[in-house]
């Protein structure tokens, strides 16, 4: 008998995904029996998310509960990219860092927060600027692009590549109380990111500048790190031609639609 198959016992019950008979060893199994238990991620889900590989741009307040909710659902491979170090001040907001680690390569601190929670997790790290063949390299070779930076012209950069690699992007912003979330499927016919902002976009604003509160990166990362995951399990409806916008000083959420850009000068090029 295999040790790395699970054997359903004569009479069993068929009807619990965990019985079933799957690659996945007892361990693996148990590790994420709470998400093997949903339909629509089952044993078949669980295995494509060991098997994904994602691609997170940036390790701040947005990307640490993205990183983390994404290596202990057991996304096989996860490629960090900052090159900024932690300050005393990011602990407000960035979970994924603790007090030991300021001074020390965002990348390098949530790796060992990453692996503590999941060992299994293959954790590559980026520090330098990548040039424009360096983002589309990186973009080609992963299954979702995660945005998680905070300004324009990376966030354009990262989308004009999605799109030319046809990647799925899951973008993300958040500041004061406030956040959104939309996911971009780069699929022909479908809206990008630069539809939504046009050129060159609203101003940028910092969180250095105005504030954010802590949470509302978590709300908003969390719900990120969910779409990456439904996209990759191909589960339920994506945030894909929506815009969903949070105000979190009254509670309410807002959603909007996205509709693709005639004139757009990326994904209309294509």
């Amino acid at each position: 008998m295999d040790a790395g198959t699970a054997v359903l016992p004569t009479g069993e019950n068929t009807s619990n995904p965990l019985l079933l008979i799957s690659p996945l060893d007892d361990n693996k199994l148990l590790q994420y029996s709470r998400q093997i238990m949903l339909p629509e991620i089952g044993v078949d889900g669980q295995q494509r998310l060991l098997d994904a590989k994602v691609l997170l741009i940036g390790v701040g307040g947005l990307g640490s509960p993205i990183a983390m909710y994404l290596a202990a659902a057991g996304i096989g491979e996860i490629t960090l990219v900052d090159f900024d170090t932690v300050d005393l001040s990011n602990l407000q907001r960035q979970i994924i860092h603790r007090m030991n680690s300021i001074g020390r390569l965002k990348t390098d601190s949530a790796k060992h927060t990453l692996l503590e929670l999941n060992p299994d997790c293959k954790v590559n790290t980026i520090t330098e600027l990548l040039d424009e063949p360096g983002i589309r390299h990186q973009i080609k070779a992963h299954d979702v692009v995660i945005d998680a930076t905070d300004n324009f012209t990376t966030r354009f950069l990262i989308n004009q590549y999605c799109v030319a690699e046809q990647t799925p992007l899951v973008s993300g912003a958040a500041i004061r109380w406030e956040g959104q979330i939309s996911t971009f499927t780069n699929e022909p016919g479908t809206p990008c990111y630069h539809c939504l902002y046009g050129q060159d976009g609203d101003e940028d604003e910092s969180c250095t500048e105005n504030g954010v509160l802590a949470p509302v990166v978590g709300i908003i990362g969390s719900m990120q790190a969910t779409e990456a995951i439904k996209l990759i399990c191909n589960a339920g409806s994506t945030l894909e031609s929506r815009l969903l916008i949070l105000d979190a000083l009254q509670m309410q959420w807002r959603s909007m639609k996205i509709k693709p850009d005639p004139q757009c000068s990326v994904c209309q090029k294509q």
